[in-house]
This record gives C-alpha cells, structure tokens and sequence, in this order.
C-alpha cells in the first residue's frame, strides 16, 4: 500500500485536507508519478480514517462548503515507522509483460516477429529516456531529480534486456528456437465414448 504510506508521511508532517494533500504528493514524487485521483486519494483517507490511522475533522467556511482536515494518529505513526523499516520487495516481481511478448515472440521461431517486438520496444524505452532526462533537466528539488534518476536507470536496465534479447535470439546462432511443429491430428474422440 504505497500511496496510503505516503499519505500517513505527508500528514506526519502536519495536519492537511484532501486537495493539499494531493498538490503535496505530486510535487514530492515528482511528475514521473502522475496525477494522484482525488477520488482516490479520498478512498485512501477514508480507509485510513476506519483502520484508526488518521482522524478527521470539519472545519466550516465561510462561502465554500466544510473542509475535512485529517491528522495522522499514533496507530498511523507506528504503521508509518513499521513501513519505514522494511524492505521494499519488487510490487510486480518479475510478471512483466514485456517478458510475456518476448517469450511468446521466440516460442513462434519468427524472427521477424521476434524483431517486430523488440523494435516496438526499444522504441517505446528510448522515448522514455528522452522523456525522464527532459523532466530531470526541470527537476528544483533534489528528492524528485534523484527519483527521476532512479527511473532512469530502470528504464536502461529494460533497454540492456532489449539488447541482450536481440543478441541472444536474433545473433546468436540457434538462439531462436524453432517454430513449433503443427500439433498431430487427433482421431475422433466422440467414438471412443
């Protein structure tokens, strides 16, 4: 639960409402994150507010309607630290789609359709490079550059796996497995019943 860890860090900070908290969340992680869905945002504290990890309270205004202002609670900040504390496993392991594509595209014994997906790729990871060195090179807080950094060498180590696909299915000799043979037909199996 990532974003709900984050939004008890912001609230460690100090008391805050929904709308500060989402404007606070963007400019910490950066832009490579996205928008954070106030909708969203608004499940998460709510959650948080039912697992006794935040309180909220109204606070009436003059011409807009209530504003709910959330604080963490020290249930929060014991949760916040125990986070804090532990390792960070990879949230996807290793199920990646990309590895997915690959499989499939060398089990075919296709290289064009071996090159197809690897180019669609390459393609696709050199346009996020451009892409995180632009918003790095804009980066003010040195937080959000050193994310964006870290971003960028994942996308690197995805390129170097691209490279290291097309060395060892493509130029490799016998790197591409061969096509797989049509399966044998099978008698009629309604007859045997």
């Amino acid at each position: 639960m990532p974003i709900h860890h984050a939004v008890l860090s912001l609230l460690s900070r100090g008391p805050s409402y929904g709308y500060e908290l989402k404007g606070a969340f963007e400019t910490a992680v950066g832009p490579q994150w996205g928008p954070l869905n106030i909708g969203h945002l608004y499940q998460i504290l709510d959650r948080l507010s039912r697992d006794g990890m935040v309180v909220s309270q109204r606070h009436a205004q003059a011409v807009k309607p209530d504003r709910v202002v959330y604080e963490i609670t020290e249930a929060g900040h014991a949760e916040l630290t125990r986070w804090l504390g532990e390792a960070s496993p990879r949230s996807g392991g290793f199920r990646d789609d990309f590895f997915l594509k690959v499989t499939a595209a060398a089990r075919s014994g296709d290289a064009d359709t071996v090159k197809n997906v690897l180019s669609q790729q390459r393609t696709y990871l050199m346009r996020e490079l451009r892409n995180l060195d632009g918003l790095r090179r804009k980066a003010t807080d040195p937080v959000v550059a050193l994310l964006l950094s870290a971003a960028t060498r994942h996308v690197e180590a995805d390129l170097s796996f691209v490279d290291d696909a097309d060395r060892a299915l493509l130029r490799t000799p016998g790197g591409l497995p061969a096509a797989p043979a049509a399966p044998a037909p099978r008698g009629d199996l309604s007859a045997s019943a």
